[in-house]
């Protein structure tokens, strides 16, 4: 059984190194703390102590000064948080870009060697699948052919992946400019643990920073979206169509029926059904089935639908 350790929630470095090493790097003036070690890479959202990060709207200012981060790249002088590190760049978003490429170099398919990639001599890999750098495969797999696994990917043990299912797409996230849009560059992977089921045409995006998770023994329909930094739970059952946008986390043992679409940064809770057509717009409690766009409680939204069929009776 492969084991997933490590990087659950950001890109950890190599090793650490020092604040003022990457202030280099980014040409920044550093205040604050000038002796911490950085031990990794992380947006906003998932920072952990060790971690550098960046702001540059003051509307997140406090939260990201006051955020676990050890280390913030800012855009003009402000006060320094006891203990932590500023790095005073004019383009914050495009020094973190600097440092993630550092560790992400963009390395073409083709030239991968087999010295790049772990795969378990158990795994069946049919022709025409194409595997990338540092992908790691376990035991028994059937990747088929047409299947694409992008760099980056960690596989368990008797995973199914249909043809034409693409693994570690880049995230749909991009930084606003005057201009016109900039992708981000991912630093995540994507996990898929044991005994997990992927059709045809699916497609399951890279983490940005943190990881897109597949937890074991999920099932997952033909042409499904997972967008990056999702998490899904143990034992889930997810039918075609279904969209799931970034960051939302689904719990174990969820039923998602085709055609749902979930936005963005949402918790599932344990054991939910989501029926066919559904739009999921907030957090929804464990054990319940929902039905409707916006989605609420089934028993609720079809005593709606039948209130509202008895109205027009009586037009």
């Amino acid at each position: 059984m492969i084991t997933f350790e490590g990087n659950i929630r950001g890109m950890n470095f190599p090793k650490s190194i020092s604040v003022e090493e990457i202030g280099g790097w980014i040409g920044a003036r550093v205040s604050g703390n000038k002796t911490l070690q950085i031990s990794g890479i992380n947006e906003i959202h998932k920072v952990r102590e060790g971690d550098i990060t960046f702001v540059d709207h003051p509307k997140y200012y406090k939260t990201s000064l006051h955020s676990a981060a050890s280390a913030i790249i800012v855009p003009a002088e402000m006060e320094c948080p006891e203990g932590k590190a500023l790095l005073i760049v004019e383009k914050p978003f495009l020094a973190y870009e600097e440092i993630v490429k550092r560790f992400r170099v963009f390395t073409p398919i083709q030239y991968v060697s087999k010295e790049e990639q772990d795969i378990d001599p158990t795994a069946v890999i049919e022709d025409g699948a194409i595997i990338g750098p540092h992908v790691r495969i376990g035991k028994d797999c059937h990747i088929q052919s047409g299947t694409i696994i992008r760099p980056y990917t960690t596989i368990g043990d008797r995973v199914v992946i249909h043809s034409g299912a693409i693994i570690g797409t880049q995230a749909f996230y991009f930084k606003k400019w005057p201009e016109g849009y900039q992708p981000w560059t991912g630093c995540g992977r994507v996990i898929i643990e044991d005994d997990v089921w992927i059709g045809s045409g699916t497609t399951i995006a890279q983490g940005v920073s943190g990881d897109t998770i597949i937890g074991t023994g999920t099932k997952i329909d033909c042409q499904v979206m997972i967008g990056h930094g999702v998490v899904i739970g143990k034992n889930c059952l997810i039918a075609a169509q279904v969209g799931i946008a970034g960051k939302t986390i689904v719990g174990d043992w969820c039923v998602i029926y085709g055609q749902a679409g979930l936005t963005q940064n949402l918790h599932i809770g344990d054991k939910t059904t989501i029926l066919a057509q559904s739009g999921v717009m907030k957090d929804l409690e464990a054990g319940k089935t929902y039905f409707g766009s916006p989605a609420e409680e089934a028993r609720i939204k079809f005593k709606e639908l039948v209130a509202l069929r008895n109205l027009s009776k009586h037009e």
